[in-house]
């Protein structure tokens, strides 16, 4: 089993909390955790932004993980979410197992 950390950003709590929700009810991801509000310095269209923004931890495993980025854009409210995975190097078994079984991809 290939276990994925997803990293995405969200303008809200309540954007973030539906979306954590959403990816864990549906199987998609084994748990989420929201992060509080952070400081984001990015360019937009040319111009310097600075945003707040609030930051999801999904864990997930490899095989969902197409499933889990669509599903994201659909419940996003941005036009480009920020929306990252980078893969598990290594991790403990009973957590592995774990997260194997809290998830499922369609």
């Amino acid at each position: 089993m290939s276990a994925l950390l997803v990293h995405c950003t969200c303008p809200d709590p309540a954007s973030a909390r539906h979306i954590a929700e959403v990816l864990v009810a549906e199987k998609l991801a084994a748990c989420v955790q929201v992060l509080p509000q952070m400081l984001s310095i990015y360019r937009w269209r040319g111009e310097l932004q600075r945003d707040h923004e609030h930051l999801l931890l999904i864990k997930t495993r490899r095989a969902c993980w197409p499933a889990l980025r669509e599903r994201v854009a659909q419940l996003h409210p941005y036009d480009t979410p920020e929306v990252l995975a980078f893969a598990a190097v290594d991790g403990s078994a009973a957590y592995l197992a774990w997260l194997a079984e809290q998830t499922h991809a369609p």
